[in-house]
């Protein structure tokens, strides 16, 4: 792709880089993509009574907490989104092993409120490895949208 640069002495303004542009889209696909697998994913383990959320809102409608879905899990994506492109690829790993852990945790946290219930046959250790997962299909799918004119799936070095 050929530059031009832009005249000193022209009266015109430059033109804005399509990165912010590709940025932007890419963020909000990611966090589509997130919401959309967290809410199947959801639907899912409520449809095989792993878990339930006794509180939510419509609940003759949804069997799933959708204002969670709705509103906190993009919010939450576009936060670990924001931070992941901003920090190197050790620190990035350490992010995801990290929210990894404090994720089952707000999980009992919301279960001793009553907010969230999980089946007999659950182990939080399942939550850990789900979360992780979760985590890094999601950078994955982030870095994928940003791969310009690379290769079509980012390598699994750039986590």
């Amino acid at each position: 792709m050929n530059t031009v640069k832009h005249l000193r002495n022209s009266s015109l303004s430059p033109l804005p880089r399509k990165r912010f542009l590709v940025s932007k889209l890419s963020y909000i696909t990611t966090i589509l993509f997130a919401s959309l697998f967290g809410t199947y994913l959801d639907l899912y383990l409520v449809g095989k009574n792993i878990y339930e959320f006794p509180i939510r809102p419509f609940p003759t409608i949804f069997s799933i907490n959708i204002a969670f879905t709705m509103a906190g899990l993009p919010f939450l994506t576009w936060m670990f989104l924001f931070v992941m492109n901003r920090i190197n690829r050790w620190k990035r790993l350490v992010l995801i092993f990290t929210l990894s852990i404090i994720c089952p945790a707000i999980e009992k946290m919301s279960e001793h409120f009553g907010l969230f219930f999980h089946s007999e046959k659950w182990s939080h250790s399942y939550s850990f490895f789900g979360y992780f997962l979760f985590l890094i299909i999601v950078w994955s799918v982030f870095k994928w949208c940003n791969r310009g004119k690379q290769g079509a799936f980012p390598p699994l070095s750039s986590i």
